[in-house]
């Protein structure tokens, strides 16, 4: 069997990964102990994302055509290629978490929803939060002056409601009606 025929399938393999991608971050692994690795795996795979060490010269054939092969230039030395379908900014966040870690671990570049970054960029793009997390801020904030309102509301009404308040403002502005009227009876 020829060495085009064994490549072939891999080619296709990364080509199907990438085919629905929204985003592809390249990684440099060298130096994680098989530990560290293993543990790297296991987050990646827990987020959703597909991670796999290929060749540099199939990754470089499957990008060729589509959005990915301005990756081609990064692709120097061992490399690891993470793949999100759901989540754009998932690979660069998990990476760059599990990179504190294990400072061996090094983003090299990715293409997040069409556009390419370098490693400088990838580290801004890690620290989107997720879709989720957005998802909640958005609510809390939403929620919140409701929340407030109706807390206020709940202590007017333990306090008797609006006609409680209004009550003693009466009572204050009685009192000083008749402190003023004496006050120019004894001027004269």
């Amino acid at each position: 069997m020829a060495k085009v025929e064994l490549k072939a399938p891999v080619v296709a393999e990364i080509s199907e990964a990438i085919k629905d991608a929204q985003s592809v971050v390249l990684v440099d692994y060298r130096g994680l102990t098989v530990e560290q690795d293993t543990a790297l795996r296991k987050q990646l795979r827990e987020a959703g994302i597909n991670y796999k060490v290929y060749k540099n010269t199939m990754m470089n054939f499957a990008f060729k055509g589509t959005d990915f092969e301005a990756l081609a230039p990064f692709l120097e030395g061992p490399s690891a290629i993470a793949i999100s379908d759901t989540d754009a900014t998932a690979p660069a966040r998990e990476l760059a978490k599990f990179a504190k870690t294990a400072n061996k671990l090094e983003i090299k570049a990715g293409v997040v929803e069409g556009t390419v970054y370098d490693a400088k960029g990838m580290a801004e793009i890690s620290l989107i939060p997720s879709r989720d997390e957005l998802l909640s801020k958005l609510l809390g904030s939403i929620q919140s002056p409701i929340t407030n309102f109706a807390r206020v509301m709940k202590q007017l009404a333990e306090k008797g409601g609006a006609g409680a308040c209004e009550a003693p403002a009466a009572q204050e502005a009685a009192a000083e009606e008749p402190a003023a009227e004496a006050a120019p009876e004894t001027a004269e």
